[in-house]
């Protein structure tokens, strides 16, 4: 499996393209725009990708979902405890003086212990409610794709709709924490790290 990632948007959002080598299937992780790197990458590893994948609802990263879809013929998955979000999208992205944007889509919806397959990556699927009601991270193999769920040294914020400190704090001990200690966390905002990192230095949880 390949990862590449990408940052686009007006908050620097992580978006994550996996691919795998032998099959060419690949999905997206995240949606914040269709850049020309993302559409260049795919190009050039010819690359289909057979799903978008959110990680919540929040605007920054559904907001270029559309376009995605369109460009790549891909399916989008979400959690259903999210639609609020996506269907509230103009609301949030007003506040950044950003035009309005048709509320996307959905073919898929996905829950805590469903399993993605895609040629031979097997993306398991975490809910992690918290950061929003309906927030999910995506394990495959040893990598976890974390949205807003866990950063490097922090964690996301709470004070939005459908967020809970308490709940985010329960995610990410009694579920991110009983992972593997070596397994690599790709989240949504900011660099890597690892979730043995985060059990010992991560002191806001």
């Amino acid at each position: 499996m390949i990862i590449k990632q990408f940052i686009a948007g007006p908050i620097e959002n992580n978006m994550y393209l996996l691919f795998d080598e032998k099959t060419k299937h690949a999905v997206i992780i995240d949606a914040t725009a269709l850049t020309p790197e993302i559409r260049n990458t795919v190009d050039e590893l010819g690359a289909d990708v057979q799903y978008i994948l959110l990680t919540h609802g929040h605007f920054d990263h559904i907001m270029g979902l559309n376009d995605l879809k369109e460009a790549f013929n891909a399916q989008a998955v979400i959690n259903k405890n999210d639609l609020i979000l996506s269907d509230k999208i103009n609301e949030f992205t007003r506040m950044f003086n950003m035009p309005d944007i048709t509320p996307p889509v959905y073919e898929k919806f996905v829950d805590d212990g469903d399993t993605i397959k895609v040629g031979d990556m097997n993306i398991r699927v975490i809910s992690t409610p918290g950061h929003t009601e309906g927030g999910v991270c995506y394990l495959v193999d040893e990598n976890l794709f974390s949205g807003d769920t866990l950063f490097r040294d922090s964690v996301g914020r709470t004070d939005l709709l459908g967020g809970s400190f308490k709940k985010l704090s329960d995610s990410i001990k009694n579920k991110l924490f009983k992972l593997d200690d070596n397994i690599k966390v790709f989240p949504g905002h900011g660099p890597m790290s690892t979730i043995g990192y985060e059990k010992k230095y991560n002191e806001i949880i």
